[in-house]
């Protein structure tokens, strides 16, 4: 594993938020400190305008302010830019709704006053996550993980179209890989050696999209201070990954097709056309042919984009790869947030179960952040059910059958329901004395005797929490 220094933290861009002068530009310096660059805002507003404008690898973000909360500005930051971490600030008598805010995608919390040791570590530890995301899915060997059935064409249908320089328009929900979809088609076609360029449509205004993609001249707009190539002009016949190109608006969507149909491109400001090369793969995760019939979208553009359409089912229609990508993050997660020579924790069985239950209404992105956040709270060897925070997951979840409650008698459903009880209670109760068991029966108000029968009943073992 490659190993992310200080000094390799110059790439990371770190956005603090606070409407607090004093703390803003403390932030300021203890990020700064880490190696990263950093800009500031006094508010959530302000804030959204400069990741818009400026984009942020880590965002550290007071929880309450006027006007917009912590936990607002979190939503808005993952709806625009989900690969963004998130950190929240907050008072000793909010840290219930930092906890809430954990569970809606947020990477960490510190409460005031923080120490700052612990805020350079937290940048830097968050940096490295995000680089070692980065390196990954950039990284030739990076691979599309999937073994569940209804895959299988998924992968057939990129074998083929790698093949060709057609446009491809991958469909699908939010959050189920659709941006390594497009990666994987790259690394098979015969322009794998060329650039691979990604842009979220959705996370830039039309002025900013169309710098970024067709280049702008200088003084074209404000803080255009030197004229720049566009990513069309800068893949040099490689691809082009154009994300979320639903949000697009119609004036744009002309501009784009005029590309395609004549593969050439002006510059932002400029007057003079200059020929492209690339090959463009596009994604989205709305129904393009209903916003045809509502207008919203040109067909012609529609036709142009989807030369091919490849669909990535959601993650809970496979869940035999659940297991797959879950152990896949587990590693990776344990090895950028504990070390390279931590020991890595196990899923239980429970937690298996659990996560092949779930719904995952996120799809691969949730799973992913289920198994970062059980990596941060498990303080022990064994990943349990609780550790993965996963909204809706009560007894149910965990159950050995699957049983729905409607399927149990009274009976049933109340002695599995103890069990359940019984089961979180014992495991955090061993994990808070860390495997003593006279300790932890003592924490618990019971005999060692009484606790050691439980344990037996429910098959835990004390050395899961040495």
């Amino acid at each position: 594993m490659t190993t992310t220094t200080t000094q390799d933290l110059g790439q990371l861009r770190v956005l603090v938020v606070d409407d607090e002068a004093d703390i803003r530009r403390g932030l300021e310096r203890l990020a700064a400190s880490a190696g990263a660059q950093v800009q500031a805002a006094e508010n959530g507003q302000a804030a959204l305008a400069v990741l818009d404008r400026w984009g942020a690898d880590v965002v550290l973000t007071d929880l309450m302010m006027p006007r917009m909360s912590g936990a607002e500005l979190l939503t808005e930051v993952k709806k625009r830019s989900p690969d963004t971490e998130v950190a929240i600030l907050t008072g000793f008598g909010t840290v219930q709704s930092a906890v809430q805010c954990l569970q809606a995608g947020a990477a960490h919390f510190l409460t005031k006053p923080f120490d700052n040791d612990g805020v350079v570590q937290l940048v830097e530890r968050l940096g490295r996550q995000v680089l070692a995301r980065r390196l990954s899915a950039g990284s030739p060997d990076a691979s599309l993980l999937a073994q569940d059935v209804r895959m299988k064409p998924v992968l057939d249908l990129i074998a083929r179209v790698a093949a060709s320089s057609a446009s491809v328009l991958i469909e699908g929900e939010s959050g189920t890989g659709k941006e390594l979809v497009a990666r994987a088609i790259h690394r098979q076609s015969d322009v794998a050696d060329r650039p691979f360029l990604a842009v979220n449509a959705a996370a830039l205004p039309d002025t900013l999209l169309e710098s970024e993609l067709f280049g702008h001249e200088r003084g074209s707009f404000t803080g255009a201070d030197r004229a720049r190539d566009g990513i069309f002009v800068e893949a040099r016949g490689g691809t082009v990954f154009l994300d979320e190109v639903a949000s697009m608006s119609p004036s744009f969507q002309g501009k784009l097709l005029r590309v395609l149909q004549e593969r050439v491109v002006r510059r932002l400001g400029g007057t003079t056309d200059r020929a492209v090369e690339f090959r463009l793969l596009a994604a989205t995760n709305r129904d393009l042919e209903a916003r045809i019939e509502s207008g919203e979208f040109r067909e012609d553009l529609f036709y142009r984009l989807g030369v091919v359409r490849l669909f990535v089912p959601a993650l809970r229609d496979r869940p035999d790869d659940v297991p797959l990508l879950a152990n896949h993050f587990l590693r990776r997660s344990a090895s950028t947030t504990l070390g390279k020579d931590a020991a890595t924790p196990r899923l239980s069985p429970e937690a298996l179960v659990t996560l092949q239950q779930h719904r995952w209404p996120g799809n691969v992105r949730e799973l992913e952040n289920a198994i970062q956040r059980a990596v941060i709270v498990c303080t022990g060897d064994v990943i349990e059910p609780w550790h993965l925070g996963l909204q809706g997951n009560g007894w149910r979840g965990s159950s050995a059958g699957g049983e729905a409650a409607e399927d149990m008698d009274y009976a049933r459903s109340k002695q599995r329901v103890v069990e359940e009880f019984q089961r979180q209670f014992v495991h955090r109760a061993l994990e808070n004395a860390r495997g003593n068991i006279s300790r932890a029966a003592d924490t618990c108000g019971m005999t060692r005797a009484a606790l050691q029968r439980i344990m037996r009943q429910l098959g835990i073992e004390r050395e899961d929490y040495r």
